[in-house]
């Protein structure tokens, strides 16, 4: 029965991760990286589509991206699509392609996403000790219907300690490598 608890809290875990790995890949580091543009979103026959579902988007150089349409008609729309998400690019269109330029980052400015990027974090930390009270409470009703003993019980509450700590530890691990790659010139 407890097992079942501690599988339930690694996957719920695992996902808090993943979600903050989706959120840090929205702050750009000086570098070019296509998953900037994940959340931008091209009207497309009147639907909004994600735009690496529309377009061809691949690193020119460190400092470009570069978006190839899949359709000629869409070069407008798209860098009308890059303009409104707030990202602070500016698209240049170049034929048939469009060119993404990255500003390089003043040290302001990585000051700020160092903030964005440890807020992320402490969000992700939060969850993951909200979700080590969740499988705690639930070991507690298990000794409550004296389905485990106090022993159990305990062992049990030091495991999902354990797998918190692991989680946690991840966090940070995750945290260090971003803030390295922000104040990398």
């Amino acid at each position: 029965m407890s097992n079942q608890i501690f599988n339930d809290a690694e996957s719920k875990m695992n996902k808090s991760i993943e979600s903050l790995h989706t959120e840090l890949a929205k702050i750009r580091t000086g570098r070019a990286n296509p998953s900037l543009l994940e959340s931008v979103m091209v009207p497309y026959y009147g639907n909004p589509t994600p735009l690496n579902q529309v377009a061809n988007v691949t690193v020119g150089d460190a400092r470009t991206l570069v978006i190839t349409p899949w359709e000629k008609s869409l070069v407008a729309a798209i860098e009308k699509a890059i303009m409104q998400a707030d990202l602070g690019l500016n698209p240049a269109s170049m034929g048939e392609t469009i060119r993404v330029p990255l500003p390089a980052l003043t040290e302001e400015r990585r000051k700020d996403l160092i903030k964005l990027v440890r807020a992320a974090s402490e969000n992700a930390k939060i969850a993951i000790r909200n979700l080590r009270r969740d499988a705690n409470t639930q070991l507690k009703d298990l000794l409550k219907a004296k389905e485990l003993s106090e022993d159990e019980e305990r062992r049990s509450q030091d495991k999902v300690q354990q797998i918190t700590d692991k989680f946690i530890k991840e966090v940070d691990t995750i945290l260090e490598k971003k803030e390295a790659d922000l104040m990398e010139v």
